[in-house]
């Protein structure tokens, strides 16, 4: 995979790739947020107006899942949601590394969504009637309810880090196949070399390569990108929803 890939623009010697471009993708989203609330107006413009609708975007899907109290937790899931996203289109900029393709990138962010919904549950309804909860609705079978809410909540944030991961190392994987087969160690050096199999077979092979990347892998892996992070941000509200669904249910 190492070999494939192409190498990052810069590294930072002793520090890990994928630590070094998650401050890259914060400090991009931090920038972001300060331009666009530099000049707030009433009528907004521009890439205030930009960010207004992304907000709106998550507030509408809060709203469908969490209902109306669940806005004060646009924090944590607008942060997480757009720091997902754009770290799975870093990986599609040639020179950039993805966070999310390292798996400790996208352990970190499952935790905090476990911590967090449980951190919930427990502040609206106390830790003994959360943990009641573990327990199933019948007493007589909390022995086997325990283990297997135990096993089902620490599967969460596995399903959570490995799926986002899988899918983006995947695609990497497969973008950097493709570049390797078309570039000059592949079909296209083999019709530069000037024969005769290399003009006739190597050089319309690269140009299917370039169109079928261009126009179909690229926009695979943006639309996976998009979907990658609204999986995670909508697991991470229907976990939400469970702990305060819990609360009301006691």
């Amino acid at each position: 995979m190492g070999s494939l890939e192409h190498p990052p623009i810069f590294e930072i010697p002793g520090i890990p790739d994928h630590l070094t471009y998650t401050w890259v993708a914060m400090a991009l989203l931090g920038i972001l947020a300060l331009v666009a609330s530099r000049r707030l107006e009433m009528v907004p413009r521009g890439l205030q107006n930009f960010m207004e609708i992304v907000l709106e975007q998550f507030l509408t899907l809060i709203d469908d899942v969490l209902g109306h109290e669940g806005r004060r937790y646009l924090p944590i899931l607008a942060t997480l949601g757009l720091f997902i996203l754009t770290s799975n289109l870093m990986g599609l900029v040639p020179g950039l590394v993805a966070p999310t393709a390292n798996l400790n990138t996208t352990a970190a962010c499952a935790l905090i969504v476990f911590f967090t919904y449980h951190w919930i549950g427990i502040r609206k309804q106390g830790f003994r009637a959360y943990a009641r909860h573990f327990m199933g609705p019948v007493v007589w079978l909390a022995w086997l309810m325990i283990p297997i809410e135990i096993v089902s909540h620490l599967a969460r944030p596995l399903s959570l880090s490995v799926r986002l991961f899988g899918n983006m190392t995947g695609g990497h994987i497969l973008l950097a196949v493709f570049f390797f087969l078309m570039g000059f160690d592949g079909m296209l050096g083999w019709a530069l070399t000037g024969s005769l199999g290399g003009v006739l077979l190597g050089a319309p092979a690269a140009l299917i390569m370039v169109v079928f990347t261009v126009g179909f892998l690229y926009p695979l892996k943006i639309l996976v990108a998009f979907l990658q992070a609204f999986i995670f941000v909508m697991l991470s509200m229907l976990y939400i929803a469970g702990a305060i669904e819990e609360a009301e249910h006691h």
